[in-house]
């Protein structure tokens, strides 16, 4: 199958949201035949919570937003429209791509002011789950609906017979859809803000039908600011084929897999024969979707195999290793000229991200040289969860000082309370590449910074 033009993109979109039960996706006009996407960034009222109404900011009107579809090794062309009343860009999280697509205002692009519009283009050397997302008042913008998944299909058709793409968010809302505060800084401080309604692709505890018998694949994306969740199924068959994107070498058991904001994993089932049979997944004790067997077309005997990405493999024998750490940060807060209070809460080595202008770009975490091999020590120095996520680059996870770690690819590392953990990387990426903690509040106030490949 090729790259979707805008035509295959509404015709193949509607017809998956039928058979998944997930929302209409619309796609705006667009007079452009060589655009694979259109993305129009806009304030929108949805509907969270029965008889209610959210003053959301949605992608093309609504949320979930446009589940987007490129091919291994093809170009892809997104249009991004910014039709809200602050400059924006868009990131897309996991792919390693050329650091002017990056989506980082001042330090790749300018960011898209209100009315102008920005053309990505890119080749996603690697398949699998990803996401985008802006990287401007990112407490905000993300907070309030600007978030969606990007799926990179395989060269090949791994044959499944059922693909569903799952947005994890809790949302900042009271019961009559109203949006709350979105940071606290006595939050921002410890854990981050937490939400108060946790949904799947913007829906309460979904149920979905699934071919009987049919090999199902689950593409779960967090794209929530604060949450980290531990998923759990009632299917102890349940599998792990992918982390971030990056399929396993062996497929693994779920067994309460804790998925931070800015992760994704991939999981695969074979659907239970009976019909109207169900499987659950929870979050902890709270329900987060359900799956019920339904008559279909299940044509898989078995759960397909993923090919591995091209990920360069580092070289540990010479590679440097660089020590970060993490902390809490107990400075006094700076003040702006207006006599705001801007909060700092964490630093990495004891430096906490001041933000970045025209013309005023902070110097890098650290400078790699192209084409070596890095191992990255990441030390977590405080009692809450940080996934640290790199940009431009995919890293091999190598082990914990505190858990057993079965080696695997990621571009982002969930570092547990007081947790060391190794990863090693190729720095073949040319460019500056953001380097942060993606709680939101954390990477806010503090705990975000840079490297530079040269």
């Amino acid at each position: 199958m090729t790259i979707l033009n805008r035509r295959r993109f509404l015709q193949t979109g509607l017809a998956l949201a039928a058979a998944t039960q997930i929302p209409r996706l619309v796609l705006a006009d667009t007079s452009s035949d060589d655009l694979d996407y259109q993305l129009i960034v806009e304030p929108a009222d949805i509907g969270l919570i029965e008889g209610t109404s959210t003053p959301a900011w949605c992608f093309n009107g609504g949320f979930p937003a446009p589940v987007i579809r490129a091919r291994q090794n093809k170009p892809v062309r997104i249009e991004v429209v910014n039709r809200l009343a602050e400059p924006t860009t868009i990131h897309w999280h996991g792919l390693r791509i050329r650091n002017d697509m990056d989506g980082v205002p001042f330090l790749c692009q300018k960011p898209i002011q209100p009315g102008d519009t920005f053309v990505y283009e890119f080749t996603p050397p690697d398949a699998g789950t990803f996401w985008y997302h802006p990287h401007m008042n990112s407490i905000e913008q993300l907070g309030k609906g600007l978030v969606g998944i990007l799926i990179v299909d395989e060269e090949q058709d791994p044959g499944f017979d059922l693909d569903l793409a799952l947005a994890m968010k809790n949302w900042h809302v009271t019961p009559d859809g109203a949006f709350t505060v979105l940071s606290k800084p006595r939050e921002a401080a410890r854990m981050g803000t937490p939400g108060r309604l946790m949904t799947i692709n913007g829906e309460q505890n979904p149920h979905y039908q699934v071919p009987a018998g049919g090999a199902v694949r689950l593409r779960f994306a967090n794209v929530d600011n604060t949450l980290t969740y531990e998923l759990n199924c009632s299917d102890p068959e349940v599998q792990i084929l992918a982390i971030d994107g990056n399929p396993l070498a062996e497929p693994r058991p779920l067994a309460g897999y804790l998925i931070g904001p800015g992760m994704r994993l991939d999981l695969g089932l074979m659907a239970p024969e009976s019909l109207g049979e169900q499987v659950h997944f929870t979050h902890r004790d709270k329900p987060l979707l359900s799956l019920i067997s339904a008559e279909g077309d299940a044509r898989a005997q078995r759960l397909p195999r993923l090919p591995m990405n091209p990920i360069p493999p580092p070289d540990l024998d010479n590679a440097e290793t660089l020590s970060f750490a993490f902390e809490w940060d107990a400075s006094i807060n700076p003040v702006n000229e207006n006599g705001e209070m801007h909060p700092v809460f964490w630093t990495i080595n004891r430096v906490a991200w001041q933000g970045m202008s025209d013309g005023h770009i902070p110097p890098p975490l650290a400078r790699l040289e192209r084409g070596k091999t890095y191992i990255f020590s990441l030390e977590n120095a405080t009692q809450y969860h940080h996934p640290i996520h790199l940009h431009g680059h995919t890293f091999t996870i190598l082990d914990s000082d505190s858990r057993q770690i079965d080696s695997y690819q990621s571009d982002t590392a969930l570092l547990g309370k007081y947790e060391r953990i190794r990863v090693a990387f190729v720095a073949d990426n040319p460019g500056r590449w953001m380097y942060h903690c993606h709680v939101v509040d954390h990477m806010k106030t503090g705990l975000m910074g840079y490297v530079e490949v040269v």
